[in-house]
């Protein structure tokens, strides 16, 4: 049997490793662009800030060692122009084709980033990759800078904020969004996170979107969607991603925003299967195919491709909207889609100490903030899971036991259970 695997990241490595695992004398091509190892998009930030060294990116080891581990042929540097799913055929951009009986599509995402008037693509500074990470630290090195203009308040663009606040640069922080984290965090939440950035010296232009910029001998004069201006010696986009699915042929693989898989991660075309930030799987809240771009999700998606692809029987019943960030001395957890209204609960003091807000619809847990205690997190997304999964409304006495030692009252712990609680 030969499985070819097209993007070498979380799900392709995960994917390529359970094969093995299933199938010990079949043949694995592995199609990767870049030359690195699969590393964690999340960790580019803390190794361009210097906290962690360069090989701490790849948590699974050097590619020669995984390479030799899982007996893979591994083609760096290869980039992927189509699949022909009828004809089982991977054509490369040197025109060079490769037959397969069994495939996965674990191309990931990639920063994406309108065109701005007078901003080169190539001038401004992205935060995905290695070579992102690379280029942003050698800047920051190299260079004297004073200020700095990121767009996007997204997780992604906090972490970038906080490395250049920390190394003394005047940030403004900007975004077409009227608040932080529009996808993750409700108004209050939102606001308390802002008032705490801006408290040390961060700039925010929220409600405010990049219209042009012009050059400068230092930097770039910046004119925002409102007229307003900013001076910034760099510019950091981190508006977003979306998903590589140009290679595959929406006439064969049916595509949305992403490459549309079941719970075996089979795509619409059989034999053909797809994991990771490239393809929509079963989103648990909404009932609908979605891109969750979280490592775990590529994980489980990865593992449960690899077993279907060697014949085994694997379901992942899918995932939900989740967000565990650290940065500037706090932490926030968005759990849920925050758009869902209704009964609103709290819990704690927001300016200080754990605080929770929880939506509850038609008397379910329908999402839920916390700030500063990730410590409650893995108990409170649990009872989501299998809340959502129909497996139980009620939180179990473990997690009650560490939601009361982190600081949560019975009573409120009661509340969060609502419809458990009505049925009684």
């Amino acid at each position: 049997m030969h499985y070819a695997v097209i993007g070498f990241g979380c799900a392709g490595y995960y994917a390529a490793k359970t094969i093995r695992e299933n199938d010990p004398d079949g043949i694995i091509t592995v199609f990767s662009e870049h030359n690195y190892s699969p590393y964690n998009p999340m960790l580019t930030t803390y190794f361009a800030a210097g906290k962690i060294p360069f090989e701490s990116l790849f948590p699974f080891g050097s590619l020669k060692q995984i390479e030799e581990e899982y007996r893979l042929d591994i083609r760096t540097g290869t980039k992927v122009k189509a699949v022909h799913a009828a004809e089982q055929q991977i054509v490369l951009e040197d025109g060079e084709t490769v037959g397969y009986d069994r495939l996965l599509i674990a191309s990931g995402a990639s920063a994406f980033a309108p065109v701005f008037d007078g901003l080169d693509p190539a001038d401004a500074f992205y935060m995905r990759t290695v070579d992102d990470a690379v280029r942003l630290k050698n800047e920051l090195e190299e260079k004297p800078h004073r200020s700095a203009l990121v767009v996007g308040a997204s997780m992604v663009g906090i972490k970038v904020v906080e490395l250049l606040n920390g190394q003394g640069i005047h940030t403004v922080l900007a975004d077409l969004a009227p608040a932080i984290f529009p996808l993750a965090s409700y108004p209050d939440v939102a606001a308390e996170i802002e008032r705490r950035i801006s408290a040390k010296g961060v700039e925010l232009a929220l409600g405010k979107g990049l219209q042009k910029a012009e050059k400068t001998k230092s930097g770039y004069h910046c004119t925002m969607s409102d007229g307003s201006t900013v001076d910034a010696d760099l510019i950091v986009l981190c508006i977003g991603t979306r998903a590589n699915t140009k290679i595959v042929d929406p006439n064969e693989i049916k595509i949305n925003r992403g490459i549309v898989v079941d719970d075996a991660m089979a795509t619409s075309w059989p034999g053909v299967y797809a994991a990771g930030d490239c393809c929509e799987g079963h989103e648990l809240q909404s009932r609908n195919t979605m891109i969750i771009g979280l490592w775990a999700n590529a994980a489980h998606q990865g593992t449960t491709a690899g077993a279907n692809m060697t014949g085994k029987a694997a379901e992942f019943d899918g995932n939900f909207l989740h967000n565990i960030t650290h940065f500037m001395d706090m932490d926030f957890i968005g759990f849920g889609d925050n758009r869902i209204t209704g009964e609103v609960l709290t819990s704690g003091n927001i300016h200080e100490g754990l605080y929770v807000e929880a939506v509850l619809k038609d008397h379910r847990l329908a999402g839920v903030n916390i700030l500063d205690n990730y410590r409650i997190s893995g108990a409170i997304k649990n009872y989501l899971y299998r809340m959502m999964e129909g497996e139980s409304e009620e939180i179990s006495p473990i997690q009650k036991g560490i939601l009361i030692k982190e600081g949560l009252r019975p009573s409120f712990i009661e509340k969060l259970e609502g419809s458990y609680h009505d049925k009684g």
